[in-house]
């Protein structure tokens, strides 16, 4: 039997995991970066798009949980009540959601700014706290600039929704950079 230090892969050994999936990580930088092009390219449109695609998302997963609660054999009385009530739920906020646009958008700008925020902080701390990780500098620097987007969308809701998309779409593309560049760090890791 394998003690619990046997068990618990040391950073060598999960930075030599990552650096064999560095291709994942350039994939997600390239994906982000035309996904902040094209925000940039077609705000309105691409807000419009979000909005709906959003909405059908949750019609979509709605009708899926409220249909499993009834199909799948091995939910208790419980768990299909919880499932369909979840499905009824994803149901009337999607149908909501897709007739008015324009307050889904505001709600998903708010929800993207406390994201921003909080995922900001997480990146910062992790550069503070682990000085031996490759790439800390940019982890820090991705985290500030995370935080920064984050609270310019929570404290300024009275920007005008192409703004938000502008912003959005900057920081998106400088967030695609920064990922195609930590794949390749991860690729030199290697």
């Amino acid at each position: 039997m394998k003690t619990r230090q046997e068990l618990r892969p040391d950073a060598a050994d999960t930075l030599g995991r990552l650096g064999r999936h560095w291709g994942w990580a350039v994939a997600f930088g390239v994906i982000t970066l035309l996904a902040g092009i094209a925000v940039l390219a077609w705000p309105g449109v691409t807000l419009l798009v979000i909005a709906i695609l959003f909405g059908i998302q949750l019609v979509v997963t709605g009708l899926f949980r409220f249909v499993s609660a009834f199909a799948l054999d091995n939910l208790s009385g419980g768990g299909r009540v919880l499932m369909a009530v979840l499905g009824a739920l994803s149901l009337i906020i999607g149908l909501y959601a897709l007739r008015h646009v324009f307050i889904t958008l505001l709600a998903l700008a708010l929800l993207l700014g406390i994201y921003w925020t909080v995922s900001g902080f997480v990146e910062v701390f992790t550069a503070l706290s682990h000085r031996e990780m490759p790439g800390r500098a940019w982890s820090g620097l991705v985290g500030v600039l995370s935080i920064i987007a984050g609270l310019i969308l929570l404290f300024y809701p009275g920007l005008s929704l192409l703004t938000l998309a502008t912003i959005a779409s900057i920081w998106l593309v400088v967030f695609g950079l920064m990922e195609i560049s930590a794949g390749f760090r991860l690729r030199s890791q290697r």
